[in-house]
């Protein structure tokens, strides 16, 4: 899982970051980048529909898990998107998928 850049050591999203680890297995953490977090909004990019669906399922588990240390986070919003781990996944596309 990646982090935004953040202006502090106690940001929110540094805080979501290490909630999350706890929260989810490193299975899952491989297919989530934090986004943003706004106006109370915490944004997880997903990197496919499957995972999209999955996170879904457990979106307010987990919202309820995190709002005792992060009481800032209202809700919690995941998106598709790219993940880029170190380049260790990346998805061929066109050619490239033959």
């Amino acid at each position: 899982m990646q982090l935004l850049k953040t202006s502090g050591a106690g940001s929110c999203e540094a805080r979501a970051e290490e909630a999350l680890k706890k929260l989810l297995t490193k299975k899952e953490l491989k297919h989530i980048k934090l986004h943003y977090f706004k106006k109370g909004i915490l944004g997880i990019k997903v990197d496919s529909s499957g995972w999209l669906y999955q996170f879904s399922l457990k979106k307010e588990v987990l919202l309820k898990d995190l709002q005792p240390g992060l009481a800032e986070i209202k809700s919690i919003r995941f998106s598709l998107g790219e993940i880029d781990n170190n380049g260790k996944r990346k998805r061929k596309t066109g050619s490239q998928a033959a």
